[in-house]
């Protein structure tokens, strides 16, 4: 077995008891990259020789206490690392070679934690999308068939996990970003309670949406790094100061007189009937284990995708507005007597603003820029943003309510699996519609996990894809999504089925 095919738990035994070094860790993962990466393309930068180095020194103090000391891991291309090229794979960062002088609060307690990060994971345009497709990079592909994407806007992070390639990666979650590359890849994805985790040096699409966290292997690797990033952080104000537990105790195994709720809206005509049929089986596990299960209502759920998509893209043209290629962004290409176009220098403000923008955003985040400026003008705000805030608030009680009578919810991550790379390329709707089952926990701000239910059967040309599970908990609750994650993990095998690649 290859030291990169390892949990971050078993590697913390390996690495604790010398049968391995942080070193040989990090080279088994770096030499998996360069094998299988041109055809994933998960990895948008490499840090290969500052990590090594790390793992040198991690291993001649020999200090291996954290579980998390020595573990090599990737980070989402919006996650600023000082001195390392950041550039949300977009355009308007990438031609400035954008270099941050500081650490996200997500990088510094994972430094502190002595994992080392081995470069950043590809994502789409400042996370907006739900396949890579939109990264300057080029699309990630899924590591099970690479016809198909991996998801987004981690992908690369869910198939550089799936791949081995690392043994965990972080992730951002608005709209699904962290669940559905999980879900499609075959790993696992937490999108963790508002509050819980620091957004400070994470690069903000929706702020008031935006949420960091983990795509690992195992629901108790989950815990592990999730013990490590959360909590209050005075540079983030969004954080909340409520105590913060012991995820990886909470793993117990035990679900006997859990009552879990099953949305009847989840379950959707139209939907693939191959996830349906997974995640209802999925459901009969955890009832054969103790569980109880009970038949509940969201009535609001098939508002939360309509109000996303009017929330999210009025924050997107408030945050996307500090990229004007004077404080942060693209530089437009001088032209002039020798060159077509206007010369930088004969502009007047407004059209280097322009230029700076039409030549650095993508379509998507254009696309969304207008939408979110439309919406929030003068004539269309209570109209479109005032009334998608009450129904925010509307999908929230509904949570509440829900959340009095069960401990839990289930639901698929999507309701396809994987999607061929392009299939949406001329309908952004229906791209939209891909978070349909991911929308309802941002509005409400609670935690959800997918993992690993099944495959969807192999057919001529197309091989077996897999297909996830969500676990819906109430606000701060981690420790019970990750208890019922956790316990169907040891009673299925799904998460230990590897792509090959």
């Amino acid at each position: 077995m290859k030291p990169s095919t390892l949990t971050i738990a078993h590697a913390h035994n390996a690495l604790r008891e010398k049968k391995i070094s942080a070193e040989e860790l990090t080279r088994s993962c770096i030499e998996r990259i360069e094998a299988v990466d041109k055809s994933l393309n998960a990895v948008v930068y490499r840090n290969f020789q500052e990590a090594l180095a790390e793992a040198k020194k991690i291993d001649a103090a020999g200090d291996f206490k954290n579980p998390l000391a020595g573990i090599p891991y990737l980070a989402k291309d919006v996650y600023c690392e000082k001195g390392v090229p950041t550039t949300a794979c977009s355009n308007i960062l990438r031609d400035k070679d954008y270099r941050p002088p500081y650490d996200s609060t997500t990088t510094k307690r994972l430094k502190s934690a002595g994992a080392i990060t081995l470069g950043k994971a590809n994502t789409d345009e400042f996370t907006m999308g739900a396949s890579t497709e939109t990264s300057c990079y080029g699309v990630t592909r899924n590591p099970w068939d690479t016809s198909r994407v991996a998801g987004g806007s981690s992908g690369g992070s869910g198939a550089a996990v799936a791949a081995d390639e690392c043994l965990f990666a972080t992730g951002t979650d608005t709209g699904g970003s962290i669940r559905q590359p999980a879900g499609f890849c075959n790993c696992v994805g937490l999108r963790v309670t508002y509050g819980r985790t620091s957004r400070y040096g994470a690069m903000s699409m929706a702020s008031s949406l935006d949420t960091t966290g983990p795509l690992a292997k195992t629901v108790e690797d989950t815990a592990i790094i999730l013990q490590a990033l959360a909590g209050k952080d005075p540079l983030d104000g969004t954080t909340a100061d409520v105590p913060v537990p012991d995820y990886t105790a909470a793993l117990t195994g035990e679900v006997k007189g859990l009552t879990i709720g099953i949305p009847k809206e989840y379950f959707v005509e139209g939907m693939n009937q191959e996830v349906e049929g997974a995640v209802r089986e999925a459901v009969k596990v955890l009832e054969s284990l103790g569980a109880k299960v009970q038949e509940i209502s969201l009535p609001y759920s098939p508002f939360a995708t309509p109000a996303y998509y009017i929330l999210c893209p009025c924050e997107v043209s408030s945050n996307m507005a500090r990229y004007d290629g004077i404080r942060f962004g693209h530089t437009p290409h001088r032209r002039g007597a020798t060159g077509a176009g206007q010369a930088v220098n004969d502009m007047t403000l407004l059209e280097y603003y322009e230029r700076v923008r039409s030549e650095g955003f993508g379509p998507e985040v254009k696309r969304r820029i207008m939408i979110g400026t439309y919406a929030l003008s003068a004539g269309y705000y209570d109209a479109y943003y005032r009334q998608a805030q009450k129904v925010r608030t509307l999908i929230k009680q509904d949570f509440d309510k829900a959340f009095k009578d069960v401990d839990v919810i289930l639901s698929p991550v999507s309701p396809t699996p994987a999607f061929k790379v392009g299939a949406h390329a001329d309908d952004p709707v229906a791209m939209y519609l891909e978070d349909i089952f991911l929308d309802g926990q941002v509005m409400s701000g609670i935690p959800a996990i997918s993992v690993p239910c099944g495959f969807s059967r192999a057919q001529a040309g197309t091989p077996a894809l897999p297909i996830g599970l969500q676990i819906m908990g109430k606000q701060w609750d981690e420790p019970m999504v990750l208890r019922v994650a956790d316990a169907y993990q040891r009673a299925t095998d799904w998460h230990t089925k590897k792509p090959r690649l």
